[in-house]
């Protein structure tokens, strides 16, 4: 007589994948449902609403507020045009995020996403839901970043509407001197915007890693809050132009570059190339601090040992590979600043702003490659061997308009950060650049040529101006 039996689950194959089915049906362990999950319980903790309602709102009153004084904010880049365009506005508010806001608002938000397990306890329940650290961790990083571009939009955007709405859509005035048209500048004020994600994604990994590491340290929650600030300080430092490049955050100064014309893009790919890498580098090393932890250990939530030896050494030597490629594949020398650089730099840029001027009092009109525009420069007296950044470097600059046999001069004392960028005084003649205004045939006008924001591209291979 045969036995018959039942087929039990093991022995059925259409028994495993309807298992499957119903296990990814109750979405306890599949990543999209762990991570709206993380991203419904990070946007229910009030400092996060109260962070996202900031950045949505408050960048466009300060726009609109600082449009409307009569005093700019001259020592900020792109400042002193924010009566003139709209477009101004979300570039100053650029410059001040990339220093100070975006290493705050990852700080908050990368920096307590694992962090803050450690300090509720919440760590078992959290594996019984999901059974795997390694969903876990991809949910919490993901989730992590919306919110993280959630804040950097918010800048973009409320800054954007405040400066239009309050001064309007005029062309803005590039770095070189030339005039982006409207739409030129938006496109050109958004892929500023868009460089920054690298930076700010890197001190992001850095924020996972302390989180992970440190586990509930606070340190794990300021570690970018004091990486971009030291960064910050090394960039004012005149350091070699190869160190800069290989450092994580010197594309939240590069994108100045985009405002030039040609746009200096190398130093600014390297920069977000760089960025990119550190944040691929510290949130692989935070995967593999996660799946190493004992979970079954409450006291098991950091150690300063293991953040040592398993995060900050490779983050150093990334560093110090990163400076090797950089110095080995571009031609960057020293601190990038060369005097034929500068000189060209500043010559170009004057010969922009003179047409600029022309056209403001109604003067005939004159192309600069009539103009001829050339500069010389030295520094604390140097002259051949000028380099470097400081607020030493004196140029004249020197024209000629068509039937005209004299050569006009002008003299510029010139402040050159150790980023390239610097800014040009006027000193005389008065009827040049010796006034803040100018008259025109409607009223007065801010005179282009008196005080202006220049960049040195510190890769240029430019000639040397000619000595007037």
């Amino acid at each position: 007589m045969t036995a018959t039996t039942t087929p039990t689950a093991s022995s059925t194959p259409a028994a495993v994948p309807s298992a499957r089915a119903h296990t990814t049906a109750s979405g306890r362990v599949t990543v999209a449902r762990s991570y709206r999950f993380e991203v419904v319980k990070l946007l229910s903790q009030w400092r996060i609403r109260l962070l996202l309602l900031a950045c949505w709102i408050a960048p466009a009153l300060f726009v609109a507020g600082v449009s409307a004084q009569s005093t700019l904010p001259t020592d900020t880049l792109f400042g002193r045009w924010m009566h003139a365009t709209g477009w101004a506005g979300p570039l100053v508010t650029l410059g001040f995020a990339g220093t100070w806001a975006l290493p705050l608002l990852t700080s908050v938000v990368a920096g307590d996403v694992f962090a803050a397990e450690d300090r509720l306890g919440t760590w078992r329940h959290l594996l019984v839901a999901v059974r795997s650290p390694r969903r876990i961790f991809a949910a919490k990083a993901l989730a992590g970043l919306t919110v993280v571009l959630l804040l950097v939009a918010g800048p973009a955007v409320s800054s954007t509407v405040g400066g239009l709405v309050a001064v309007g859509d005029q062309p803005l005035v590039g770095l070189d001197g030339h005039l982006l048209a409207p739409g030129d500048a938006a496109g050109t004020v958004l892929l500023a915007w868009a460089c920054v994600l690298a930076p700010t994604l890197a001190l992001a990994g850095i924020g996972l890693l302390g989180s992970v590491a440190l586990g509930r340290s606070p340190m794990g929650l300021l570690l970018p809050a004091i990486v971009a600030p030291a960064m910050q300080f090394a960039q004012l430092l005149p350091l070699p132009v190869a160190v800069r490049l290989a450092l994580p955050g010197d594309a939240f100064l590069t994108w100045n570059g985009l405002f030039t014309s040609p746009a200096q893009l190398t130093p600014l790919l390297i920069s977000i190339g760089v960025s990119l890498l550190w944040a691929v580098a510290a949130t692989a090393l935070a995967y593999v601090l996660f799946l190493r932890r004992d979970f079954t250990n409450p006291t098991d939530d950091g150690s300063a040992r293991r953040a040592v030896t398993t995060a900050a050494l490779p983050l150093v030597g990334l560093l110090g590979a990163t400076v090797a490629v950089v110095a080995a594949t571009t031609t960057a020398t020293g601190s990038g600043i060369e005097r034929a650089e500068v000189q060209h730099a500043l010559a170009t840029e004057f010969a922009h702003l003179y047409r600029m001027q022309t056209d403001q009092l109604h003067r005939p009109a004159v192309t600069e490659a009539q103009l001829r525009t050339a500069a010389a420069c030295t520094k604390a007296g140097v002259q051949d061997g000028a380099r470097g950044p400081g607020n030493d470097w004196r140029c004249v600059v020197s024209w000629q308009l068509p039937g005209v046999a004299a050569t006009g001069s002008a003299v510029y004392q010139l402040d050159i950060a150790a980023d390239g960028r610097f800014v040009a005084d006027g000193d005389g003649p008065k009827e040049v650049n010796g006034y803040f205004l100018v008259r025109t045939s409607t009223g007065d006008a801010p005179n282009p040529l008196w005080q202006f924001d220049g960049d040195v591209d510190p890769l240029s291979t430019s000639p040397a101006s000619p000595a007037p």
